[in-house]
């Protein structure tokens, strides 16, 4: 391969080290202000949006053991990556893309798994990652609450009986 070719391919490399998931886009019908606006936004979610040669994807993707991409990969394609919320960036493409109605997501790759536009959707639906945690740790505390409160409900019925033959009694 040519010097400047595989500089390329690198270059190519260290954006798809930064991220655990990739989803290539056609941008064709984009404009300048419209890629610079979703830029922003997808800084919010420390994502990143690149232009690249299809051919240079195709080598890079081949070389890290990706699924087949090339069916996906004609036209003016961009690679988003980064971030740590795959859902998160997701979610702004979509929400992006449904709006402008110029750019759309062809295929994602997400822990090598091939993702169709349909799934990159469906991610797109699910919770962050914040909000998992959330879930999952009330889920976790759950059993404890509801047996802190069976385990306190004896000496509290105790007590209640208590008070009731004291107030029975007329308050001696």
């Amino acid at each position: 391969m040519r010097p400047e070719k595989q500089f390329l391919v690198d270059e190519i490399n260290s954006h798809l080290d930064k991220s655990d998931y990739v989803f290539v886009a056609d941008y064709e019908r984009a404009t300048v202000p419209d890629i610079a606006s979703l830029r922003g936004q997808l800084a919010a979610e420390e994502a990143e949006f690149h232009v690249i040669k299809n051919n240079i994807l195709k080598v890079a993707a081949k070389g890290r053991g990706f699924p087949e991409l090339d069916d996906h990969l004609t036209g003016q394609n961009a690679i988003v990556i980064g971030g740590k919320n795959p859902s998160g960036v997701a979610k702004v493409l979509t929400k992006f893309f449904a709006k402008e109605e110029k750019i759309e997501v062809k295929v994602g790759v997400l822990s090598n798994q091939r993702l169709g536009s349909d799934e990159v959707v469906a991610l797109s639906k699910l919770p962050s990652i914040e909000a998992l945690r959330a879930q999952l740790l009330g889920l976790l505390s759950q059993p404890g609450q509801q047996l802190v409160f069976v385990i306190n409900a004896v000496p509290q019925n105790v007590l209640n009986v208590l008070q009731a033959k004291v107030d029975a009694e007329g308050g001696n």
